[in-house]
């Protein structure tokens, strides 16, 4: 999203991606894969280079906008279903930083996933890590155990979609990144 309203200046603000995606939907054809610097977990293709599939001339800004936070949903389920792979199995996840306060791209996101996910209250939680971590060496908090407890959520979604819904849309996904990256 940074890249989308930094590089394109395609929006003056992240917020801006929230009511575009409303106005875009799921069902939005067009598919980016952020490659920038080659594409990591699970492919591990260092040469894959970004690309933007599914065009016609009725996209426009929302639906590229869109395909922008739905490629950070798709990137978490192809991490998700390589754990899984390995044997675990999220039955929740939580979320944190400032793209969670977009409530279309956590909804996505639980939808994707077929997850519950759990947004706190703080979203920015690195520099209350630090805060937190200051608290334990200066005697503060006495375990990294009270300080998990002083953990609040904000909002829990639910996913919505079917599981078919949900393979047909990650399946666009899967075929967009196997058009510009060898298989791992």
């Amino acid at each position: 999203i940074q890249w989308i309203r930094d590089g394109l200046q395609l929006i003056k603000d992240a917020r801006e991606s929230q009511s575009l995606a409303e106005k875009t939907g799921y069902e939005n054809p067009v598919y980016m894969v952020p490659a920038f610097a080659g594409l990591g977990a699970p492919y591990w293709d260092p040469d894959a280079r970004g690309a933007i599939f599914g065009l016609s001339r009725d996209s426009g800004i929302k639906e590229l906008v869109t395909a922008g936070l739905q490629a950070v949903c798709y990137q978490t389920r192809d991490l998700l279903s390589a754990m899984e792979g390995d044997g675990a199995r999220a039955a929740e996840l939580r979320v944190d930083g400032g793209m969670v306060k977009n409530d279309w791209l956590v909804q996505f996101l639980c939808d994707v996933l077929g997850v519950r996910v759990t947004r706190p209250q703080i979203t920015e939680t690195t520099a209350l890590g630090v805060a937190y971590l200051a608290g334990i060496q200066s005697g503060v908090y006495q375990s990294l155990d009270e300080v998990a407890g002083l953990w609040q959520t904000e909002r829990v979604f639910v996913p919505k979609i079917s599981k078919v819904k949900r393979d047909k849309l990650y399946d666009g996904w899967k075929d967009a990144v196997g058009r510009l990256c060898r298989p791992a």
